[in-house]
């Protein structure tokens, strides 16, 4: 199950982030509700956790924005906002569950897995691009019948550019999903990444599939778009 965990509280948010990652499959962690309401729109979450009191865009209007974009995954409120009104107005808003603050991680933990049963997964799901595909449930890379064998870190780059293949993926956003937060990494750490994948995935001969857009980031050159 993927997870995106809204919460700005550096304390709460770094504890609850960590419990989330040993238990779950996937975690992005985002500090203010216009990132929760972006991340949400750019990758297919299957749960989006969201505090009510962000910066940015609170919690409210990021759940009723993505309900009237379309957005079908589950969303659950963690909030410290407690009375029967509140609780209302989050469900009303487009919420699939809503838990109070204080809390204890097991409560969360089990309403994260009562919600993914509820989510419709396909039995196998293949984001590809120019004949490279990459297959989400075996993780398996392929091009033309050959698998090529990806880090972990590899795996999470060409994983978040063939999601996002018609967009831009900038420099800032990149590093926050491969690395996290609170790793101290630069720029050239994923220059460096970009050229290990470029290595395994381009074909002889043809220019890269990894597109360098100058001064923002990168994005897939995909030929059928």
């Amino acid at each position: 199950m993927d997870i995106l965990f809204a919460e700005d509280d550096e304390g709460l948010g770094k504890l609850i982030f960590h419990l989330l990652q040993k238990e779950f499959n996937r975690v992005e962690w985002v500090k203010d509700g216009r990132s929760a309401y972006e991340y949400a729109l750019l990758t297919d979450f299957d749960v989006v956790i969201l505090d009510w009191m962000m910066p940015e865009m609170n919690g409210l209007e990021v759940c009723s924005r993505l309900r009237k974009k379309g957005y079908k995954g589950c969303i659950i409120f963690l909030t410290a906002k407690d009375s029967i009104e509140d609780v209302v107005s989050g469900l009303d808003s487009g919420a699939d569950d809503y838990l109070v603050k204080p809390f204890k991680f097991e409560e969360l933990a089990a309403r994260l897995r009562a919600l993914s049963r509820r989510i419709e997964r396909p039995f196998e799901e293949i984001l590809s691009c120019n004949g490279l595909q990459l297959n989400l449930n075996t993780h398996v890379v392929e091009r033309k019948g050959q698998t090529i064998e990806l880090s972990r870190k590899e795996y999470a780059l060409l994983e978040l550019l063939l999601r996002n293949k018609h967009q831009t993926m900038t420099r800032e956003v990149l590093l926050e999903r491969i690395w996290g937060f609170d790793v101290d990494v630069t720029e050239n750490a994923l220059d460096a990444l970009v050229k290990l994948v470029r290595k395994k995935i381009d074909l002889p001969g043809q220019p890269s599939m990894i597109k360098n857009v100058r001064g923002v980031g990168y994005t897939l050159r995909d030929g059928h778009v």
